[in-house]
């Protein structure tokens, strides 16, 4: 029985359909819907220290936007986080953390030899989160 979905995000255009995918999952289960998006705090790191705080801050918000966006979106309620932290390690964490049954989260759709190549955050989740994983490729245009 499938109680609660955790839909990981990170606020592209491409993660669309594994949004829609994820939300229509949990509505035919009427399962618990979570939304979260990890901001990566090695971009944050990474940047010249004087825009630290400047980047953060709009990272944040373009994650509060991301998951807020989800809920407007949803049929049902949806629990919204943005948390801090390597992405797959924190989807994993958060998706033990609310005892989810499944986590949904976007490819990227590749083609020729990339074509097995689904995206760096989402292989590793695949690898290695605790629970089971819905992977959801974004069609190109010609797909739809």
């Amino acid at each position: 029985m499938i109680e609660t979905v955790v839909i990981a995000t990170d606020g592209s255009e491409s993660v669309g359909r594994a949004v829609a995918v994820a939300l229509d999952f949990a509505e035919r289960f009427d399962a618990e819907v979570h939304a979260l998006y990890v901001l990566e705090e090695s971009e944050v790191e990474s940047a010249p220290e004087e825009v630290r705080e400047e980047m953060h801050d709009a990272l944040e918000e373009r994650g509060e936007n991301a998951v807020e966006s989800i809920a407007a979106d949803a049929a049902q309620r949806v629990t919204t986080a943005v948390r801090e932290g390597r992405p797959a390690a924190e989807i994993s964490r958060y998706a033990r953390d609310v005892d989810g049954d499944v986590v949904a989260t976007g490819t990227r759709g590749r083609h020729g030899e990339n074509r097995f190549l689904i995206g760096s955050v989402a292989e590793r989740v695949v690898r290695t989160c605790p629970v089971p994983v819905l992977t959801v490729r974004q069609l190109d245009d010609s797909e739809e």
